[in-house]
């Protein structure tokens, strides 16, 4: 099974005779740790019965049977799992073809529970859950952890997009349930929302809260930028949405983005890896891992360039990616981060409708003019401390990023920002009244300061200040968070979730002409219930509140008094899976006070950003994944798996009442999205599958919905091979009948009927192909 977006981690296996099976037999498993239990007394080492991962392709792994009676050969299996327990402290790289840790003591607990033929829980045997890491939880934790969330959030593992084409935060969430991510011209930037977050942002990134292991990657004042991830030193991905991300401290409508990192303890010690395509793309790139007694690495570097399907739309970035951690003892770990990032991007900005339709290549005129550009390069350095003590967890972070931009668009913008930041969270995990129970405790701490001075452009150049504008600005942010989250299983199958946050925010404005300071504050209660239906299946409800103070690029100098922008949510779902299908599904609700966008007032004239009236988002975001060959014939075949993949959007966005627009919908998204995949995989590792994305309804790109963006429809094929060890290859089309179509829009607030700038083309037909060796 996979990890990708929905299906659930096996929970139970059992011995049956002298055979032993997973969860159905002869069915594949995803996660890389299965010991099988069995009191055996021909065992004498520890009495356990050990099931073998037989070597395969990415996630897909199926039990090799061992007769428990072959004490020969258990034996050997567990002295080697030992020996390499104990020489590295961890257990096999879950990037090997097994990863199995055993130990005498998993006897003790499998001796007082078992019997024959009983069911056991993963759970039940502590020793495997635990990661090589403190600092960076392993693939499998992290499927446990969110099984203890009442409400959307979803896992992408690297080695489902490292399948295909692989540059942009696009390829690395396409498929994840609940996110709207949509390149802006083919490019690493892309527009990306959770529940409408940053609705009126269509450039960089707001409403969403982005961490690498746990520490922020985020401005001080909210926004982000894509080009600070690398999806090739990503190991999985966590997505959070809404207030499900209040574990890490998220405040936001929008939730948490958490990028894990691949470490010396699951990376291959070597590998390389070349992609190549259409419009000049080519991106390079290289790693090096390993564990040196106490101490691991991971280093990668990469080389990213393309042409770009439109003109004037070229990218080159080179980036450098690494960690080092150092296992102090067993129960204390630090790990350093460094992070340097040079990216140039010419940006072909947008088109009207017109030109969508008779040339989508080509760019605005302006833009080409004036060479409108956005180059930066970006240093970052941080570290996460994880001290574990007994049933308490202790996990600290710091950060500090310097990022210097150069921005030239219809004027020279100069912009030097540095951020740093603390973060810290305590985890207790004792029984309370006689049941489970966690109970986390933390703190953010960010804070920043930007320097901006704007200058006239001439051909992309600078040339003397912008005297129309306001200039030599110095601004400065503050945000603190604090956050506790208690989970309660107060029955077997039923737990309850409280939580509150009280969040206070600070921006200060200087500059030639005007100054000012804003305070914003609130407090935010979550309460939700998590009921497991069965051993893979949950149900799940929660209420709660978010809060977003405004980025400086909503404050400016038009709107000092703007407020802070805050919901109430009602959600509810479930996920899980059976025996060919598996699912996440979520339903939410919410209730905007002082939405931020862009409108106007009953005489047509420009407020520029503003707190609106009463909004209403809601929606549904569903993952449905079915293995068709098991579903048809009842069983599963030795060799093949035919999946298809669902992922799918619908979300209604809208004013509730307003004096201007009355019930209208907010502008700038598809009210439905779909991206599904049908995908035939052979065990050994080979795959070939098709794909496709579907807007099927007009949406508007105005508030006033006087002009929409058309519908469409976009399919593709990748095919390739992936092993853990040696070399992986693929092909890819994407948009294979040249639809023109727009990927995303502008937002405005009335186009009053004709036809607007607002419309950033998809790419047209394009080919990729990309070949990895690992060692």
């Amino acid at each position: 099974m996979r990890y990708g977006s929905v299906w659930s981690v096996p929970r139970r296996f059992f011995v049956d005779g002298e055979t032993a099976y997973g969860d159905e037999i002869g069915r594949t498993c995803h996660a890389d740790t299965y010991v099988l239990t069995q009191p055996a007394p021909d065992l004498p080492l520890c009495g356990v019965a050990v099931a073998k991962l037989k070597a395969s392709s990415g996630r897909n792994r199926r039990l090799t049977r061992y007769s428990r009676n072959d004490t020969s050969q258990k034996l050997m299996i567990v002295q080697n799992i030992l020996k390499e327990f104990h020489m590295t402290h961890r257990v096999i790289s879950n990037r090997g073809c097994i990863r199995i840790a055993a130990a005498c003591m998993i006897s003790i607990a499998i001796n007082i529970h078992a019997a024959d033929n009983d069911y056991y829980r993963l759970d039940d045997i502590e020793a495997l859950g635990s990661s090589p890491s403190l600092t960076v939880p392993d693939l499998d934790l992290a499927g446990e952890i969110i099984r203890t969330v009442p409400g959307g959030v979803n896992i992408v593992d690297s080695e489902d997009y490292l399948r295909g084409r692989s540059a942009t935060v696009d390829d690395m969430l396409k498929m994840a349930p609940g996110v709207f991510v949509q390149s802006r011209f083919g490019a690493e930037e892309a527009r990306i929302s959770i529940r409408g977050s940053g609705l009126q942002r269509t450039f960089h990134g707001r409403g969403i809260m982005v961490l690498q292991d746990g520490v922020p990657i985020n401005l001080s004042d909210g926004s982000f930028d894509m080009q600070a991830i690398e999806p090739f030193a990503t190991r999985y991905t966590e997505v959070y949405r809404g207030a499900n991300g209040l574990q890490y401290g998220s405040s936001n409508l929008g939730g948490v983005i958490n990028f894990v990192s691949e470490t010396g303890h699951t990376a291959p010690r070597l590998q390389l890896r070349l992609e190549a395509g259409s419009d000049g793309y080519i991106r390079g790139l290289a790693g090096a891992a390993g564990v040196v007694e106490s101490l691991d690495y991971n280093m990668t570097v990469s080389e990213y360039f393309t042409e770009g399907f439109r003109d004037h739309s070229e990218q080159n970035s080179q980036r450098f990616f690494g960690n080092i951690g150092l296992r102090l003892s067993p129960d204390l770990e630090t790990r350093f981060y460094i992070t340097v990032v040079n990216t140039e991007s010419e940006l072909p900005g947008s088109l009207t409708r017109a030109e969508l339709d008779n040339k989508p290549e080509q760019a605005a005129t302006t833009n080409v003019t004036n060479d409108w550009k956005r180059d930066f390069p970006l240093y970052r350095i941080a570290n996460k401390t994880t001290l574990r003590l007994d049933e308490n967890l202790f996990e600290f972070g710091a950060y500090y990023a310097y990022k210097d931009l150069s921005h030239p668009i219809f004027v020279v913008i100069n912009q030097r920002s540095d951020d740093f930041g603390i973060n810290g969270i305590f985890t207790n995990s004792s029984d309370r009244f006689g049941n489970a129970n966690r109970l986390r405790l933390g703190f953010n701490l960010t804070a920043g300061k930007i320097e901006d001075d704007r200058f006239f452009n001439v051909g992309g150049k600078e040339s003397g200040r912008a005297t129309f504008l306001d200039n030599d600005i110095e601004t400065n942010n503050r945000n603190i968070d604090v956050f506790a989250e208690n989970h309660h299983q107060v029955a077997e199958r039923l737990a309850l979730i409280i939580g509150v946050q009280i969040a206070n925010a600070k921006r200060d404005y200087e500059s030639e002409s005007t100054s000012f300071d804003e305070t914003f504050d609130a407090v935010l209660p979550k309460i939700g219930v998590l009921y497991d239906v069965g051993e893979r299946s949950q149900v799940f409800a929660n209420y709660s509140r978010s809060f977003e103070p405004p980025t400086f690029g909503e404050l400016g100098t038009a709107n000092p008094n703007l407020d802070e922008q805050t919901a109430w949510t009602l959600e509810f779902g479930s996920r899980g899976a059976g025996t060919s299908v598996a699912w996440d599904v979520a339903y939410y609700y919410s209730w905007i006070d002082n939405e931020l966008l862009s409108l106007n007032d009953l005489q047509g004239n420009p407020l520029g950003t503003v707190n609106a009236d009463d909004t209403i988002h809601h929606g549904i975001e569903l993952g449905f994944d079915i293995e068709l060959l098991s579903l048809v014939t009842g069983t599963a075949s030795e060799d093949f798996q035919l999946f298809i993949r669902n992922s799918y959007l619908w979300g209604q966005f809208e004013f509730d009442g307003d004096n201007v627009f009355g019930d209208n919908q907010l502008a700038g998204f598809p009210e439905h999205l779909y991206r599904g995949e049908l995908v035939l995989e052979h065990e050994q590792g080979f795959y070939i599958g098709v794909n496709t994305e579907w807007s099927p309804e007009k949406y508007p790109i105005d508030h006033a919905n006087t002009f929409n963006s058309g519908s469409y429809v976009i399919f593709g094929i990748k095919a390739g091979y992936q092993a853990e060890r040696g070399m992986s290859v693929f092909v890819e089309a994407r948009n294979l009948a040249d639809e023109e179509y727009a990927t995303t829009t502008g937002v405005i607030a009335n186009a009053s009927g004709s036809d607007q700038r607002q419309f950033l083309p998809g790419d047209g037909r394009s080919f990729y192909a990309g070949i990895q060796y690992r060692w």
